[in-house]
């Protein structure tokens, strides 16, 4: 499985490149994204086919540029309302300072019972998807999911005070 996707990443590279570029604009990113996809084919257990191949990297090459510009939008909106509450006098450390922050989500996380809380320290300050958190867990997928959503919805809720 491997080989068929060394082959076809050396057979394609090329193509895959011009269609990331053609949507972001930039040869740099699209070259992150390419080798993001490949990085991801070669690590996934999942069974790949030389049938099944292209048809998946080009979904999940639309799905990492999709990716790109909800992290980049986003970007945006936060700059743009950073910007808007500070004028020249004010400094990023006196808007936003990263214990404040901190300190609120761990009140935050107080609130929650303790299995949801442990689910959402790992999601947030580990950065695992919830296959990942089950896994590690030993908890079924949908257990993980219920109580993440849970602890996310209740956070937000406590995180809405403060904006």
């Amino acid at each position: 499985m491997k080989q068929l996707i060394t082959d076809y990443y050396i057979t394609h590279r090329d193509e895959l490149l011009a269609f990331v570029s053609s949507r972001l604009g930039s040869s740099m990113e699209a070259e992150d994204i390419v080798q993001d996809v490949f990085l991801r084919l070669l690590t996934s257990d999942k069974l790949i086919t030389a049938a099944t191949l292209p048809a998946l990297v080009y979904t999940m090459t639309r799905n990492r540029i999709a990716d790109y510009y909800r992290r980049h939008t986003t970007f945006e909106q936060y700059e743009h309302y950073i910007k808007g509450i500070c004028n020249d006098e004010t400094t990023m450390e006196s808007v936003f300072s990263a214990k404040e922050i901190m300190e609120r989500l761990e009140r935050g996380l107080v609130r929650l019972p303790e299995n949801c809380r442990d689910i959402y320290r790992l999601h947030i300050y580990g950065g695992l998807k919830v296959g990942e958190i089950s896994s590690q867990l030993g908890e079924g997928y949908k257990s993980v999911e219920h109580r993440l959503g849970f602890a996310r919805k209740t956070m937000r809720q406590y995180l809405r005070q403060y904006a």
